[in-house]
């Protein structure tokens, strides 16, 4: 796979052989559980992740929908069982808007099956999510990248994965048009948002 992240690089891969075979090229294949895109969207990756969450919930619908079962039992089933499948590998999302929304409506979806409710009930999602104690997936996805952001910086410089100094990134100029959303503006945003100061990381607690 060839990733052309960058529009202003015009670069040219020749056929990858094995011998006398010819490797076919691909524009996405998954690891370890993601898909990753040759474009750098995650597009693919979300819709796969939304599948693998309806998968875990049919899986456990006998208890989701069980009506014997309180809300807030349910609420904390979902969160172990359901909700981890849907947000594996979110925390390095460079997560625009309608990619949240995907995936907050399929979880609306899933919460509202779980309490008896259609939206012919005109219950409000804030209601629903108090009921079975779940906060809102576009939190939860913040709180993922904003862990993994402090896990990043505190390892020591010579790991693997390197130290991020976010806000030292400097900006490349970039082509015409407009320019695909980076991971490490999504953590600027969370932490514009939360008013959050990047030193905050070297204090774990």
């Amino acid at each position: 796979m060839e990733c052309t992240f960058s529009q202003e690089r015009n670069t040219y891969i020749r056929d990858v052989t094995i011998g006398d075979q010819i490797v076919k090229k691909s524009e996405r294949f998954r690891y370890l559980g993601s898909i990753i895109q040759n474009d750098g969207e995650i597009d693919n990756d979300v819709i796969s992740r939304i599948q693998a969450g309806w998968v875990k919930w049919r899986n456990a619908s006998g208890v989701l929908c069980d009506r014997k079962i309180s809300s807030k039992i349910k609420g904390k089933f979902y969160k172990t069982v359901v909700r981890p499948a849907m947000i594996y590998g979110a925390e390095c999302w460079p997560a625009k808007k309608k990619h949240t929304n995907k995936i907050n409506v399929a979880e609306m979806r899933m919460l509202r099956w779980m309490c008896g409710y259609t939206r012919k009930d005109r219950m409000r999602n804030e209601y629903i999510r108090k009921k079975v104690g779940v906060a809102s997936i576009e939190d939860k996805l913040r709180e993922s990248r904003l862990r993994w952001f402090g896990h990043l910086n505190r390892m020591p410089i010579e790991a693997p994965v390197r130290k991020i100094e976010l806000l030292d990134f400097a900006y490349v100029q970039r082509g015409r048009g407009r320019p695909k959303k980076t991971w490490q503006e999504t953590i600027r945003s969370d932490l514009s948002y939360l008013n959050l100061d990047k030193n905050l990381v070297t204090d774990r607690a």
